[in-house]
């Protein structure tokens, strides 16, 4: 019985961690501000052709771990995306629908192992980005140029 209760007890204790540091981190800024979305300025060698925003989404992904029958970690993430201009309001509004479709990439990366061992890697976290980018483009178009990894930590059982 115990071994049933056990990972549904770690996996609300998780979403619950998760969603406090999310309250925090949102009491501390504003949801909807003009200090969310960056203008990147176009003057300048390294500036890119286009402007861009970037819109930083409110509260972090949580995302468990199993190993076997057990969750062995919690991943917790930040992310931003990288958008045309215009785009903060519109992604706001669709955020929840968007934030449904980045969950279910991150636990399929889950399921795959892309969390375990070495998972800060470049190529796994380009493989996760990509994943991530593709998903948004489909909600977005071209609007989405790239998903921005801002946070990342896991925190093993």
């Amino acid at each position: 019985m115990l071994k049933k209760i056990l990972p549904v007890l770690f996996l609300l204790i998780g979403v619950g961690a998760g969603v406090g540091a999310g309250i925090f981190v949102a009491a501390e800024k504003p949801e909807h501000s003009d200090e969310l979305a960056v203008h990147v300025p176009t003057d300048g060698q390294n500036a890119p052709a286009n402007d861009s925003e970037y819109v930083k989404l409110n509260n972090q992904f949580v995302v468990p771990v199993v190993s076997g029958e057990q969750i062995s970690a919690l991943v917790v993430m930040s992310l931003s995306l990288e958008t045309a201009p215009g785009m903060t309001e519109t992604i706001y509004a669709r955020e929840p629908k968007l934030r449904d479709a980045f969950l279910q990439v991150m636990f399929d990366h889950a399921n795959m192992g892309g969390f375990d061992g070495s998972f800060t890697s470049s190529n796994t976290l380009d493989i996760l980005r990509t994943a991530l980018r593709e998903v948004a483009q489909k909600e977005f178009g071209d609007d989405i140029s790239n998903v921005l990894i801002v946070g990342i930590a896991r925190q093993d059982s």
